[in-house]
């Protein structure tokens, strides 16, 4: 009786687009680098009750302006706050604004954008005509009118950050849409009798969930950028909360005599925004419908 070897081949055909997509990714270094700098953030910040045994707003006269040390490994503020604990502290909030931020314009922006590319007609062209008006205002013009509405506040950056990015994420779910919705899969489902939302669920979200993946990993990035940029001009987070951005403000008169005021916070958005990006380009690549797999 002979044995026969098992074809590499088969094993490669009867791997879902998931499991090759994986495969992909985790033979980017670039992109692992990447995640792994993003999950190391998560868990500094996340664990930080853990990690710290001061409070962010605990003041202390006796250790004001002490540059880094084995005590203070960040140094301390004009308060005698300690800037370590506030860096990990401060990176809940600025992480936390710019992934509720994101997530609610991916929620919006996906469902709005399958439902007009599906649909077409009347519904399409009065909605991509809003769209088009809220594109052609810069975004941060569009998140400094909302903020000078709402007022500054976190809660504000959230409900900006969300309405400046429905219509770009709208936008790009529905050229998707148009381009997957001529599929013969789709068709078929058509002409099987397959009511409009049954194809949108199960026939178009799922084969355009990757361009959603990496279209939102890269716009959390710049969600994070936003948050730090309104909180340094005074119109994010107030003092004395610890948000990077609002720390950069609260430094940048102590440059010359406590940089380290500045600079870990601003390394903390540095290198947020790059795990994040290298990740992003990393999926980009791995799911790429073109892409050839050479595992």
């Amino acid at each position: 009786m002979t044995t026969t070897s098992p074809n590499p081949h088969v094993s490669k055909k009867s791997a879902s687009p998931a499991l090759l997509a994986f495969r992909r990714l985790s033979k980017n270094k670039f992109a692992m680098a990447g995640f792994w700098l993003v999950i190391l953030i998560l868990a500094l910040v996340t664990c930080a009750p853990l990690l710290t045994s001061r409070a962010p707003d605990e003041m202390d006269y006796n250790a004001v302006l002490q540059p880094p040390s084995v005590e203070h490994p960040f140094g301390t503020d004009d308060l005698g706050r300690d800037v370590y604990t506030r860096v990990l502290y401060g990176g809940r909030e600025s992480l936390k604004v710019g992934f509720i931020g994101i997530f609610i314009a991916l929620t919006g922006g996906t469902l709005l954008g399958v439902w007009i590319g599906y649909s077409g007609g009347w519904v399409d062209t009065l909605v991509q005509r809003i769209i088009e008006v809220f594109l052609a205002f810069p975004v941060m013009l569009l998140l400094l009118s909302i903020v000078a509405i709402l007022g500054p506040s976190l809660t504000t950056i959230i409900i900006a950050l969300a309405v400046s990015s429905i219509p770009a994420f709208s936008r790009l779910v529905r050229g998707s849409v148009l381009s997957v919705k001529e599929m013969e899969y789709v068709t078929a489902a058509q002409a099987l009798g397959a009511d409009g939302f049954r194809i949108m669920r199960l026939h178009i979200l799922p084969n355009i969930i990757g361009t959603i993946l990496i279209y939102s990993t890269l716009g959390l990035s710049s969600a994070i950028l936003l948050t730090a940029g309104l909180s340094y001009i005074g119109l994010g987070a107030q003092p004395p909360s610890p948000e990077w951005g609002a720390m950069l403000n609260y430094g940048r008169g102590y440059l010359a005599s406590a940089w380290w005021m500045s600079i870990f916070p601003g390394l903390g958005i540095f290198f947020s925004v790059l795990g994040i990006n290298m990740l992003g380009d990393g999926l980009r690549d791995a799911l790429d419908p073109k892409a050839k797999d050479k595992t």
